[in-house]
């Protein structure tokens, strides 16, 4: 519906992700008799998708139980999305002179795991889309698992860079799919909290890893490390095993309400019949619930009949939508901003005239935190109350545009790399340095919990295939800035700003 600057479609009678989310004040041509509706406060909210009748969907699992999912996960994405690729960000000197070889080559080290994490990907959408998340989420823990233990054991280079690449496998599995799970196990009038928690996690939870890894380095070596990682990652290796059962779920189409095809819609428009066949299913029978023996199964089945060679192609194919294709390079050059930053402390806070220790280096990474951790308590608190407010002024309607609203916040990013590239050029104070680094990503936290909302809500079905393109891309891009400190050129941030503005500008 025409609201907010949105034109309506002249051509499909229906627009995937536009539902009738609010029934209160619904007067629209999409019927909403018969739906199921949320409890509570939320009693008015029509439930996207609507749930089955199954137990076993992971749409109809308790709110403990979903809690749990989504702890365990973001435990994972914290460990092997977030953590590993900054790992020796603030020990890149150490290390160097350890092995004698050049803090370019050691940060490289981070290039070759973003290398492998990149390449990996287009797999990992296949697999996941065909059996499941869970097989490959439990493989990524133990690739992290065994990475660790290597990077603990190792006695050069070589072994380092063995160890980097293993972790990488890690990477793909959490940081792409843990919005798809949220996707899987939660209600569009719920997501955005949850999109904004999965978002502060790979944006700004990786910023403590630096504070915590120097602190270890200083005081017991940079081997430990890896040596405390080891019982953490086989932690949440074993979390994920016995507590996140798969969240894939083979729903009959007429469920997904955000999605109907446009016969279905006509039919609906003419006929009225959404409603009344979902009513019409739940007097079939009811499928038993699976014992936590059954859920504990690495492979439950497949999900698609799908080719796999169609499969991994998928991530390159949804890249022929301009929006996601914005979408995605805006995302990968944000977060490549401030990621190239971390990038380039060693060289330029060790050095006079600041001549930081590797404790103090991985302290002015307690600033990005807070930006970042000031995002998601402002992003998670309006994301999803704000969707509804304007849903319920345009009659009822939610268009997942409305999730862009946010993006607002994320105008003035440029602001941040451009102080923090003069700050730096001119020696200024730290805490100018370390504020606004906060800044930048604050509003990249702003950014891509707006754009990520919207490609979940908009379109949820190849969410799969987007946000897997989203991280391989990201992963080139990390890669290629990891040569920033090669070029001894540590105030190119400030022309990342001015690339950063130019590609949202034509958005």
């Amino acid at each position: 519906m025409g609201f907010l600057g949105i034109l309506e479609d002249k051509v499909l009678l229906h627009v995937p992700g536009t539902v009738t989310l609010d029934e209160n004040p619904a007067n629209t041509h999409i019927p909403t008799d018969g739906m199921k509706l949320g409890t509570g406060k939320n009693s008015h909210i029509v439930l996207v998708p609507q749930p089955s009748n199954d137990p076993n969907d992971p749409l109809n699992w308790p709110a403990w139980k979903k809690a749990i999912v989504t702890i365990i996960t973001g435990f994972g994405t914290i460990i092997f999305g977030a953590v590993m690729n900054p790992l020796l960000n603030a020990v890149s000197v150490v290390i160097a002179n350890d092995y004698n070889v050049t803090v370019s080559k050691v940060t490289l080290l981070a290039g070759y795991q973003t290398l492998i994490t990149a390449g990996t990907a287009p797999l990992v959408s296949a697999i996941s889309k065909k059996h499941g998340r869970r097989s490959i989420s439990i493989f990524a823990s133990l690739s992290g698992l065994v990475g660790n233990i290597v990077g603990s054991a190792t006695k050069d280079y070589t072994g380092l860079v063995a160890a980097r690449v293993v972790q990488g496998l890690s990477v793909a599995a959490y940081e792409a799919l843990f919005y798809v799970t949220i996707g899987d196990i939660y209600f569009v009038h719920k997501r955005g909290f949850y999109v904004a928690i999965a978002t502060f996690i790979l944006a700004a939870v990786s910023n403590l890893t630096s504070v915590i890894c120097g602190a270890i380095s200083q005081s017991l070596g940079w081997r430990y490390i890896f040596r405390i990682f080891i019982p953490i990652s086989a932690l949440q290796l074993i979390l994920q095993f016995i507590f996140v059962p798969e969240t894939a779920y083979r729903r009959d189409s007429r469920f997904d309400i955000d999605e109907l095809q446009v016969a279905d819609s006509a039919q609906a428009k003419n006929k009225n019949t959404v409603g009344t066949h979902i009513e019409n299913m739940a007097s079939q029978e009811i499928p038993q619930q699976k014992t936590i023996v059954q859920e504990m199964r690495i492979f439950t089945g497949v999900y698609t009949e799908e080719n796999i060679l169609k499969l991994v192609l998928g991530p390159f194919v949804v890249l022929l939508n301009p929006v996601i294709t914005f979408a995605t390079l805006a995302q990968s050059w944000f977060v490549g901003a401030f990621v190239s930053i971390a990038y380039c402390l060693n060289q330029i806070f060790l050095s006079p005239p600041y001549n930081l220790s590797t404790l103090g280096i991985g302290n002015l990474s307690i600033g990005p935190f807070l930006g970042g951790l000031l995002g998601l308590l402002l992003l998670g608190a309006i994301n999803d109350p704000l969707i509804k407010f304007i849903s319920r002024r345009n009659h009822g309607v939610y268009e997942p545009e409305y999730r862009l609203l946010l993006s607002i916040l994320s105008l003035a990013m440029p602001v941040g790399l451009i102080a923090f590239g003069y700050a730096v050029q001119h020696s200024l104070n730290l805490y100018l340095t370390a504020f606004s680094n906060g800044v930048a990503v604050f509003r990249t936290l702003a950014m891509i919990t707006a754009t990520s909302s919207y490609l979940l809500d908009a379109y949820r079905s190849m969410s799969n295939e987007i946000f897997i393109i989203g991280m391989s891309v990201r992963s080139f891009i990390l890669y290629t800035f990891s040569y920033l400190p090669i070029t001894g050129r540590p105030d190119l941030v400030l022309w990342q700003s001015s690339l950063l503005l130019g590609i949202y500008r034509l958005g």
